[in-house]
């Protein structure tokens, strides 16, 4: 069964939803509300990771977070962060997941892993550290980079302690693939192949995504339509996770395939 996370952004600078929920008040009732269109676990990010994102030092990021994991405790909470700060405030307030676009680079973080219970997404992106640039990354290349990514920063949690099974592999979409949308395209096409691979939950990220935004000339906004299309093919091919911005519509979209699947 497919588990949707809904994003939910208090930053000032998101490509997607600007500063709408950075005050408290507003973040919490759009967690309340992405709960109630669907969502089992709310994805909570207080750093942008766009190209064009300013930098946030980790006791902002950590600041922003504290009256919204308070006040949501109730549900299934994801920490979007690639701050070893924030992770460890993370882990130490029990969340159910941790969401690193860089993939857990650090091992000095890994004992605190392996003691926790917290299920770990593990990004594959070009850039490897930090937030997304604009480079380019020919279609042809990109399954054996992630391939190999995943290869090594797998093994290294492993010898750590950390049990595989806490693993969700997310290949990384849009900028964290490069600038073409080909390559992005290439990687929702071959998920079955990064399935088969490593044996492991995937999780897909392709909301409001540049790359869908260029095919459908869109901009955030209007691209709800691109985005769902993109994300029930992401669930066709194997994804197991779905990280969106809309939980509703793709919840329905699910409970229609899933009516009509029984009805045959």
């Amino acid at each position: 069964m497919t588990q949707i996370l809904g994003i939910l952004n208090i930053t000032e600078d998101s490509f997607s939803d600007g500063a709408k929920y950075l005050e408290p008040a507003a973040a919490i009732a759009h967690g309340r509300a992405l709960a109630a269109d669907g969502a089992g676990t709310l994805d909570i990010g207080a750093a942008s990771s766009n190209p064009d994102s300013k930098g946030v030092p980790p006791n902002v990021e950590i600041a922003r977070l504290v009256p919204i994991v308070a006040a949501l405790q109730d549900l299934p909470l994801s920490i979007d962060s690639f701050s070893l700060p924030v992770q460890r405030w993370a882990l130490e307030r029990g969340v159910a997941y941790i969401n690193d676009i860089q993939g857990f680079p650090d091992a000095s973080l890994y004992p605190e892993l392996a003691a926790s219970h917290a299920k770990l997404i593990v990004m594959h992106s070009v850039q490897e550290r930090g937030a997304a640039t604009r480079v380019d990354v020919p279609p042809g290349e990109i399954m054996d980079r992630i391939a190999r990514f995943f290869d090594s920063r797998l093994a290294a949690l492993e010898r750590a302690g950390i049990a595989r099974r806490r693993f969700i592999l997310d290949p990384g979409m849009g900028f964290f693939l490069g600038t073409n949308p080909e390559t992005s395209l290439t990687v929702l096409r071959r998920l079955p192949e990064l399935k088969s691979r490593f044996d492991l939950p995937v999780l897909i990220s392709v909301s409001r995504k540049s790359f869908l935004r260029r095919l459908a000339g869109r901009d955030a906004n209007a691209s709800g339509a691109i985005s769902l299309a993109a994300e029930l093919f992401a669930i066709r091919q194997g994804a197991d996770y779905v990280r969106t911005h809309a939980p509703g519509p793709l919840k329905d979209a699910l409970l229609l395939e899933k009516a009509v699947q029984q009805g045959r």
